[in-house]
């Protein structure tokens, strides 16, 4: 069991949405119902799980077949990762479309590029990525984008494909001005994570934040990963997780000038409107009755 300090337990002030949550990691395989318990309990009435590779598409469609508590909802993604690029083939598109045929799947991804670990071959990266594009343009639904170090190559095959898919999401966003305003002219949405919350690498994002239109604002955790440096606690074992979400966005909040239930407000319908999901319009609800 991972149980938080009394310090880190903060519930948002508005219900909030975690769209990346790499819950099938095996960091969370003793006490997974723990750790969605307390995000319940930080505000965050929904999580999208990310798939990237048949390990975490599969993991993400059984969790949420085998969960009976409907609190927090669970969905999810289904695609590739470019560090997994090399494994692409006949069996993984396959298995993305089988995937994304079952309840609760809502965009395609984890996909995109990596030019900074380079994991996979570049070649068998955009092979991969262009396969999934073709994916989503089929299946018309958004997409869950993954870029490092790969912008240049990802604007050319995004601005190629860009009439023929739906919306997309450039999840945990690192980049620059320059990369911020290419992604938002392809009218594209912006996922941002405790990188913000880093005073040692996240300066450039920082000052970035406030130039993000709200309705293309969305936040994250990417747990376990990506632990936010601002907690006022230190977290035993440094494993990230969805109820500390709120601290990423009260960080959001504190950068644009805005109140947070304003900004946690705002990036859920935004949230929901992307992955359209009616079906936990009930969320507002919610949070006006805690």
């Amino acid at each position: 069991m991972h149980p938080l300090p009394d310090a880190l337990r903060f519930c948002s002030p508005e219900p909030l949405i975690d769209i990346g949550a790499n819950l099938t990691h095996e960091s969370f395989d003793k006490d997974r119902d723990a750790v969605l318990a307390r995000a319940l309990e930080a505000g965050v009435e929904a999580l999208v799980l990310t798939g990237t590779d048949r390990h975490s598409i599969e993991g993400a469609l059984a969790l949420i077949e085998a969960r009976h508590d409907p609190s927090p909802r669970l969905f999810a993604t289904a695609g590739v990762h470019p560090h997994h690029a090399a494994d692409w083939g006949n069996e993984y598109a396959e298995l993305i479309r089988e995937a994304l045929d079952r309840p609760g799947m809502v965009a395609v991804g984890e996909c995109g590029l990596d030019f900074n670990r380079d994991f996979s071959p570049r070649d068998a990266q955009r092979r991969a990525f262009e396969a999934q594009l073709e994916i989503a343009a089929e299946r018309r639904l958004p997409m869950f984008l993954h870029e490092r170090d790969a912008s240049t190559t990802m604007l050319e095959m995004l601005r190629s494909w860009r009439d023929d898919i739906e919306d997309a999401v450039v999840h945990c966003f690192t980049g620059d001005r320059q990369t911020l305003y290419a992604y938002l002219d392809l009218d594209l949405h912006i996922g941002l994570t405790g990188w913000l919350c880093d005073e040692r690498r996240g300066l450039q994002l920082r000052e970035l934040v406030g130039e993000i239109p709200l309705e293309r604002l969305m936040i994250e955790t990417d747990c376990p990963y990506l632990l936010p440096r601002n907690l006022p606690a230190k977290l035993k074992g440094r494993r990230h997780e969805p109820a500390l979400l709120p601290w990423i966005a009260r960080e959001i909040a504190g950068l644009r000038g805005l109140d947070e239930a304003t900004l946690a407000g705002a990036a859920t319908r935004t949230t929901q409107r992307f992955f359209r999901l009616d079906s936990i319009t009930q969320l507002t609800a919610i949070g006006a009755s805690r």
